[in-house]
């Protein structure tokens, strides 16, 4: 003999209430444990405070810094960078590198990309690329500039670095942030112009901001 059990509405309402109830507590839980891995995240990451690598320029040579009567100017820049990352428990890892050369704020090369690379905890890396610029337009004054930075007896450049990076705690790997670097090279420029290269007086620390 079939027994068929009807129930009530009442029974029905109490039932969707206790299903209510346990998702409340899920939501909960689930907010309560993401809570706490952001916080442990964000604590990790006070405790370690990362510092932005440092940068200075070691070599500087000008082989090449020829003006048309256009004003288009050809250029050739042989340059080396010691990086350093001065942080004892995060890594780096360099991004979409590039580096130029430019002069009383006007680009003077084209941009030269760099390899992406890896930079263990307190590590260095020497970083060498070769500046190039055939054609390119400047301002009519670049040759009047040029001239009277030879009367003071110095040419002044800026060499720069753009790129990306993302730091490494243990396996967790920052988003990117973007990297921006500024080193100013002087070069002795006498009334003569030199056979050989025009080459850097002396090593200078770079700005950098990230």
């Amino acid at each position: 003999m079939s027994q068929f059990t009807i129930k009530s509405p009442k029974h029905c309402g109490k039932q969707g209430v206790n299903i209510e109830k346990l998702y409340k507590k899920l939501f909960v839980a689930f907010s309560a444990l993401f809570t706490t891995i952001l916080s442990i995240i964000l604590l990790i990451w006070l405790i370690l405070r990362p510092s932005k690598p440092e940068f200075s320029l070691k070599e500087a040579d000008i082989y090449q810094l020829n003006l048309s009567n256009s004003n288009l100017l050809n250029s050739s820049i042989q340059l080396t960078l010691l990086a350093k990352n001065p942080n004892q428990r995060i890594g780096i890892y360099y991004d979409e590198i590039q580096v130029y050369a430019a002069y009383k704020g006007q680009q003077i090369t084209l941009y030269t990309r760099l390899p992406p690379f890896y930079q263990g905890h307190e590590d260095s890396n020497l970083l060498s690329a070769s500046l190039m610029g055939t054609g390119l337009p400047v301002a009519p004054s670049f040759g009047y500039e040029v001239g009277r930075d030879q009367t003071v007896g110095r040419l002044v450049l800026n060499l720069k670095v753009n790129g990306r990076l993302r730091w490494k705690v243990g396996t967790w790997v920052s988003g990117r942030y973007r990297l921006n670097v500024n080193c100013v090279a002087v070069m002795a420029l006498g009334p003569t112009i030199p056979t050989g290269p025009l080459s850097l007086k002396q090593g200078s620390q770079c700005s950098t901001s990230v």
